[in-house]
């Protein structure tokens, strides 16, 4: 019992320090926020690069999932995409994304085209998100994925969002590599709808929204807890901004 405690008091004081400082924060800052001994985070997790990646992954999980309920329901191309970023950005978690995921998505942007057809340029995947794992989402989808409006997504995600349920004791194989590429598609034909009806200024891509995504979060909200233990509700400096850069991107 002691074990599993430890193990969320770190991982709840990791994404807190990560989500205010960065991914390069030192492991003794989340040890010391976690009430432990830096030798305690480092026998769950022996680098800070695992722990950065566990963090990562389930940020990328939970904010897929999002996309993924974005397409599937019956929303205006719109509200779709402005209800999944209100979401994203209820909880902080585009202050977690691996820190390679602008790149990709500017990557995909310049490459032209559709940033849902399943084409991933050339290096667009970083460490955390590799290009073989990039690879096995086929466009004709496959074991363990599913279409959605075209985009090959995984039908089970792994772990929760720590806002919905702590999942620590699952281990690596349950929460993988964090590649942002099949969210970045998913975002990309959230974009594409909006565009095709015209709810989109000209030339928004999906680099713009990971920005809106990332911006819209001071840091100080993008850490900690669940959605309700942030102060970022109607009226909030946070839903101010975030209706600012929404408007940015709305047509006329």
């Amino acid at each position: 019992m002691d074990a599993r405690r430890n193990l969320e008091s770190v991982l709840r004081a990791a994404r807190e320090v990560f989500g205010e400082l960065g991914y390069g924060a030192p492991m003794e800052e989340v040890a010391r926020r976690a009430g432990v001994g830096v030798g305690t985070v480092y026998r769950r997790f022996p680098s800070k690069e695992v722990l950065v990646r566990r963090i990562a992954a389930e940020e990328v999980g939970w904010l897929t999932a999002q996309a993924q309920e974005a397409l599937r329901g019956d929303s205006a191309p719109w509200e779709a995409l402005a209800g999944c970023l209100s979401r994203a950005v209820a909880t902080g978690a585009g202050r977690l994304l691996p820190p390679e995921t602008f790149r990709c998505a500017e990557q995909l942007s310049r490459a032209g085209g559709s940033p849902s057809s399943g084409e991933v340029p050339a290096g667009a995947v970083g460490a955390a998100g590799t290009a073989g794992s990039a690879g096995a989402v086929s466009a004709e989808g496959g074991d363990g994925f599913a279409l959605i409006a075209g985009v090959p997504v995984v039908r089970e995600q792994g772990p929760g969002h720590p806002a919905g349920g702590e999942t620590a004791e699952e281990g690596p194989e349950a929460w993988g590599d964090a590649d942002p590429t099949v969210l970045l598609r998913l975002l990309g034909a959230l974009v594409e709808r909006a565009d095709a009806v015209g709810e989109l200024r000209p030339g928004v891509t999906v680099a713009d929204v990971v920005l809106v995504l990332t911006a819209a979060v001071p840091a100080q909200l993008g850490a900690g807890g669940g959605a309700a233990d942030r102060p970022n509700g109607p009226g909030s400096p946070t839903d101010r901004l975030l209706r600012i850069l929404l408007n940015g991107l709305r047509a006329g």
